[in-house]
C-alpha cells in the first residue's frame, strides 16, 4: 500500500485563487457535513481508486444510497487507476469541471493541502473522528485546521517462518522487543550452515523501519520550529532508536545495505530468512510469484516458504501506515453535499464493510473489533493502533526524492559514517531542503 508522490510542478500555480486564505480553506470557512442540504437535481462527482470498486464496491453502494436518500442528490463515481491518477488531477483541477471528492494515498495529500487543493472540513462532524489513526490523518492537518477524513489502512507487521521457529524451540511470536531479538539468536544459530541466512532480513535503505525504530525510543525526523523547519534526528532519542536498527541490522541481515524493501517479499521467498517487516500483504507476495515475472495474468506458484509464514505485531515497534484519505476540493460547487457523502462513506457502517474485505478501518476505537471480526487482519488491526506519519511538510515530498533518509542509513551501516554524524548531516539536508523558498 505505499504510495509515491508524483506531483507536477504546475500543482501550486494552479492553485492560486482556489484559496487566497491560504492552508486549503474554503473563501467561507470550514465546511459542514451535517447542515440540513437539499440535494434534489444535483448530483455529486467521486473520485475513487480503482481498489474500491474491486474489493468493496458494495460499500461505496450502500454508502451512496444513504446519502441520497438523506439529501436527494445523485452520486457518480468514478473509478481512478493509481498508475495516473495524479497526473489527471493536476489536470483536472486546473480547470473548472472538478470532482467534488477526491480520494488521495495518505502520502499524497500533504502537498495537495498545502497548494491550497481541498476545502476545511470541521473535523467533529465525521464519526470516530476523535480516535483517527494518526497515520492517516497526519496528512490532513495543518496549523489546526482539517483538509481530509481517513479513510482506509494498511499496516506493516512482522512476518516469520513458522517451521523455522518451530525447529528453534521458540514456541511464539515475541511479545517484546528483548524476545524478538532473542528469537532471532536462535534463528542465527540454527541457520549458521546457510551464508546467505538472514535471521532479520531488513534492507540498508528501508527508511520506513528504520524510522520506525526511531519513533519507538520517542525522536522524530523534524520538526517545525516558528517558521522553519528542524532536523531532529541527531537528538538523543533519535540517536538510541537509530543506533538500535543498526545493531539490529548489522548483526541479523544479510540484505543489501544498498537496497529499499522494494524486493524483499521476493527474496525472502527464496528461503533465507527467518523474519522481516513488511505490509501485512506482502506475506502472500512471499508465499507465491508469477509463473512469468513479466505477465501479470501468469498463473500463481508456491514458493520454498508457501504456508510456513505467519504474521505478528513488530513488538514495541510503532507501525507506518499506508491507506488513503478523502477530501472534497476546493473548487467544488457542491461542498456541503460532498462532505454529506464522505460522512456516509466513512462512518462505522462502511468501516464494517471494508474490514469484511480485509481493510483496516479508520478509527483506533474500531480495530479490536476489526481484529475480532476478520482474523485475518488482526496482526495488522494491532500493529495499526500504534502508528506514525512522516512530517507534514509542504516539501517533504523533495526529502523523499533526495533520498536523503536512504543516503545516511547506507553511509552509517558501511561505516563511512558514524550514527551520530549520519544524523547530523540527514538533519542539515532535510532542513535545507523543507526550508527552501
Amino acid at each position: 500500500m505505499k504510495r509515491k508522490i508524483a506531483l507536477a510542478a504546475a500543482v501550486a500555480a494552479s492553485m492560486l485563487g482556489v484559496a487566497a486564505c491560504g492552508g486549503g480553506s474554503s473563501d467561507d470557512g470550514a465546511t459542514s457535513a451535517t447542515g440540513k442540504v437539499d440535494g434534489a437535481g444535483k448530483t455529486i462527482k467521486v473520485w475513487l481508486m480503482v481498489d474500491a470498486e474491486s474489493a468493496w464496491k458494495g460499500v461505496v453502494d450502500d454508502a451512496s444510497a444513504r446519502f441520497e436518500a438523506a439529501t436527494g442528490a445523485k452520486v457518480n463515481v468514478e473509478y481512478q487507476q493509481w498508475a495516473n491518477h495524479l497526473t489527471k488531477l493536476d489536470a483536472t483541477l486546473a480547470g473548472s469541471d472538478v470532482p467534488d471528492v477526491v480520494e488521495l494515498g495518505n502520502t499524497e495529500f500533504s502537498k495537495y493541502v498545502f497548494s491550497g487543493g481541498f476545502a476545511e472540513l470541521n473535523k467533529g462532524d465525521f464519526e470516530n473522528s476523535g480516535t483517527w489513526l494518526s497515520g492517516l490523518s497526519g496528512a490532513c492537518e495543518s496549523e489546526g485546521k482539517v483538509y481530509c477524513v481517513p479513510y482506509y489502512a494498511g499496516a506493516r507487521v512482522m512476518i516469520y517462518r513458522t517451521d523455522l521457529f518451530q525447529k528453534a524451540g521458540i514456541a511464539e511470536a515475541p511479545k517484546t522487543y528483548a524476545d524478538l531479538l532473542a528469537a532471532a539468536d536462535k534463528l542465527q544459530a540454527g541457520n549458521a550452515a546457510d551464508k546467505k541466512f538472514s535471521a532479520v532480513y531488513m534492507p540498508g535503505q528501508y527508511w520506513y523501519a528504520a524510522m520506525s525504530w526511531v519513533k519507538s525510543t520517542g525522536g522524530e525526523i523534524a520538526k517545525k520550529d516558528g517558521d522553519k523547519w528542524v532536523g531532529q534526528l541527531s537528538s538523543p532519542q533519535s540517536v538510541e532508536g537509530l543506533q538500535k536498527w543498526v545493531d539490529l541490522t548489522k548483526k541479523y541481515s544479510k540484505a543489501d545495505v544498498t537496497k529499499n524493501e522494494n524486493e524483499q517479499a521476493g527474496i525472502f521467498s527464496q528461503g533465507s530468512g527467518g523474519i522481516f517487516y513488511g505490509n501485512a500483504w506482502e506475506q502472500g507476495v512471499a508465499e507465491e510469484v508469477r509463473k512469468d515475472p513479466n505477465d501479470p495474468n501468469s498463473p500463481l506458484v508456491p514458493t520454498k516458504v508457501k504456508g510456513k509464514l505467519a504474521a505478528a505485531p513488530l513488538p514495541e515497534i510503532p507501525s507506518f501506515l499506508g491507506g488513503s484519505n478523502l477530501g472534497v476540493t476546493a473548487k467544488s460547487g457542491n461542498k456541503e453535499l460532498a462532505a454529506q457523502w464522505v460522512k456516509y462513506f466513512t462512518d462505522s457502517k462502511s468501516m464494517e464493510g471494508l474490514v469484511k474485505a480485509s481493510a483496516l478501518p479508520n478509527s483506533t476505537a474500531l480495530l479490536d473489533k476489526a481484529a475480532a471480526d476478520n482474523p485475518k487482519i488482526a496482526p495488522a488491526a494491532l500493529s495499526a493502533k500504534n502508528s506514525w506519519f512522516p512530517p507534514n511538510a509542504e516539501k517533504w515530498a523533495d526529502v523523499e526524492k533526495a533520498s536523503i533518509l536512504q543516503t545516511m542509513l547506507t553511509d552509517i551501516l558501511t561505516g563511512k559514517k558514524t550514527v551520530a554524524d549520519g544524523a547530523k548531516w540527514a538533519d542539515e539536508q532535510i532542513a535545507a531542503t523543507l526550508n527552501e523558498a
